[in-house]
């Protein structure tokens, strides 16, 4: 299990650690292919690509359980998981920590929004409690410690929005006194948000930017390199591969309908990787070494 060390020696590096979101077995495959050090299960990714549905709640336990096993079978890299609220209370964290471990996470992010949750750059949101957010951690932790101590714990807020940045900040250093790893505010409006928290929380601080290579209305589009200068450790991007698959799908059939409209050959290589690559990306060349060591004259 690629976990804790591994994340932990990450983070604490000299340079921000950046981390691209994932969906599933090729999405995550390529990241890896790409170099990056970890990837971001997204539990909107997970929603918006398996349900067809918005970031609002529809998943659950045995969604993203599923899931997390399946891409972390497919790559070596460490897979941080959102698991939403932990999808109920402190008892429920509690269990969602220790099934999402045996799935093979590296690591689990926790929020404190109410349920049904939102994603956090959609407008009405509200959280839970002061004392009832900081319980859920510390099942959480206690999780991890008890049942996969090389697991990271990754605590979220969204209380900028409803309650205050001030409240963000509070709620943020609390969780780390309760045994997160990571904290992180979700839909911070400025770059001068970030750096005050940056300065005012005591534990690596993880932000989202999103599309990463497309503005939004809520969080600013910041470079990883400034993000770093303002004492951010962790940068994700959730949005980027489900936005960017969606783009190449929706090419891909347009120009499957320009193809299908003549009677003449009509190719677009540029819409699509070519067939070795794919088959290579989805690990046909291990198959075929398996079928040949295995092989027996009754084949």
């Amino acid at each position: 299990m690629y976990g804790r060390e591994r994340l932990a020696e990450t983070i604490a590096g000299s340079e921000i650690t950046v981390v691209p979101g994932v969906y599933d077995g090729i999405s995550a495959r390529l990241v890896e292919r790409q170099g990056f050090e970890s990837g971001f299960l997204s539990g909107a990714g997970v929603s918006n690509s398996r349900l067809a549905q918005p970031d609002v709640g529809f998943l659950t336990l045995p969604d993203i359980a599923d899931q997390s096993r399946e891409i972390a079978d497919a790559v070596e890299i460490p897979i941080w998981v959102d698991a939403d609220t932990g999808y109920g209370n402190a008892v429920s964290v509690h269990r969602t920590i220790r099934r999402l471990a045996d799935a093979g996470a590296a690591a689990v992010m926790i929020e404190d929004q109410e349920w049904p949750k939102r994603c956090g750059h959609m407008a009405g949101k509200s959280v839970v409690g002061f004392e009832e957010a900081v319980a859920k951690i510390e099942a959480a932790a206690d999780a991890r410690d008890s049942h996969a101590p090389d697991m990271l714990l990754k605590a979220r807020t969204d209380a900028t929005e409803p309650d205050g940045l001030d409240e963000a900040i509070r709620r943020l250093n609390a969780f780390a006194d309760a045994g997160a790893d990571v904290v992180f505010a979700d839909a911070l409006r400025s770059a001068d948000d970030i750096r005050r928290v940056a300065d005012e929380v005591e534990a690596p601080l993880s932000v989202n930017m999103g599309f990463g290579v497309r503005s939004r209305p809520t969080t600013p589009l910041i470079p990883a390199a400034r993000l770093d200068e303002m004492g951010v450790d962790v940068v994700i991007y959730p949005r980027l591969i489900t936005a960017a698959a969606t783009a190449g799908m929706k090419r891909g059939l347009e120009e499957l309908a320009t193809a299908v409209e003549t009677d003449e050959e009509y190719e677009a290589p540029d819409a699509v990787v070519d067939w070795d690559y794919y088959t290579d990306l989805v690990g046909k060349p291990a198959v075929d070494d398996l079928e040949e060591r295995f092989a027996t004259d009754d084949d």
